[in-house]
């Protein structure tokens, strides 16, 4: 069974405090975009336990990979007697701010509920991928939503308009533990304006959306402030047609927002060139939900 695991950008993010468990309490924005992994899920009957290849050296192949533990927990509280076989083709950048292993997780989820005619529903693997990981639910869900509480308090939105995704990862990796542990919120924060975002999509102006008070993200102030290639990235979006350009989750990844499909080939031509070991992505933004996502034909 193929299926496509896609990558996930923050429309806005806002933290709105520190929670006694040292867990933060968010709201912030999330969208589903066309950039995806590869998943290929093969039972293996008779044949007990689950197995992962990639295509990436780097990439953890045990139950430290989030789709091996997302397969094996569903297997597990179902008793499944035969094996998994999985493989794995990443192109979404690691530690990037874009949910990839979230959403490897996510979609090998409803590939094992499928081939093992397990009969769960969207909402019930929703609740099960919690105990996987924060994203994994919305990478299940889908689309546009509202991520509130600690990222699973979910609300579906309207799709966001049409429009071209620019994502660029510099050659930097971050840690989103590490970027939450060093976030500091002050009565001087500026904080996005999330209801004004949720206005703008339902209003399907693209222009709205991009506004600057709007599309903000509240932990640039830790890891654009520690990685100032993440700020001349986003300059850079902007000054050559970008609405609006900021970073995605906890980073590094930037993303831009173009209604010219040109400016933004033009753009990631020049991006490419000026950051040579960064990764750049031209994508748009997906409106199907994330469960019985196939590889049958484009997005």
């Amino acid at each position: 069974m193929y299926l496509r695991a896609t990558a996930k950008i923050n429309l806005c993010l806002d933290v709105l405090r520190r929670r006694p468990d040292g867990y933060h309490d968010v709201r912030m924005i999330m969208q589903m975009t066309g950039m995806y992994d590869r998943l290929l899920l093969t039972p293996r009957i008779g044949h007990p336990g689950i197995s992962l290849e990639t295509n990436l050296y780097y990439i953890p192949c045990d139950e430290n990979n989030l789709a091996v533990r997302a397969a094996k927990m569903l297997m597990d509280e179902f008793g499944v007697g035969d094996g998994l076989s999985i493989k794995l083709e990443k192109f979404i950048p690691v530690a990037a701010g874009l949910a990839g292993g979230s959403s490897d997780a996510a979609m090998t989820m409803v590939g094992v509920n499928s081939i093992f005619h397990l009969g769960l529903t969207r909402e019930q693997l929703m609740e099960r991928g919690r105990k996987i990981g924060a994203d994994v639910p919305f990478c299940i869900l889908g689309g546009t939503a509202l991520s509130e509480g600690t990222g699973e308090l979910l609300t579906p939105l309207p799709p966001m308009p049409e429009a071209r995704i620019l994502l660029c990862k510099p050659n930097i990796s971050v840690s989103t533990r590490d970027v939450y542990g060093g976030l500091v919120l002050t009565p001087e924060t500026v904080h996005p304006d999330v209801d004004g975002m949720i206005g703008a999509i339902r209003s399907g102006s693209v222009e709205n959306m991009t506004a600057p008070d709007l599309m903000k993200n509240v932990l640039e102030t830790v890891t654009a402030a520690r990685y100032p290639v993440i700020r001349e990235i986003e300059d850079v979006m902007k000054e050559n047609g970008a609405l609006n350009a900021i970073m995605s989750g906890s980073g590094p990844t930037v993303f831009g927002i173009f209604t010219d499909r040109d400016r933004a080939e033009a753009c990631r031509n020049l991006l490419r060139r000026k950051y040579p070991a960064s990764r750049t992505f031209l994508t748009w933004p997906k409106r199907s939900g994330g469960i019985g996502t196939n590889d049958s034909g484009q997005p």
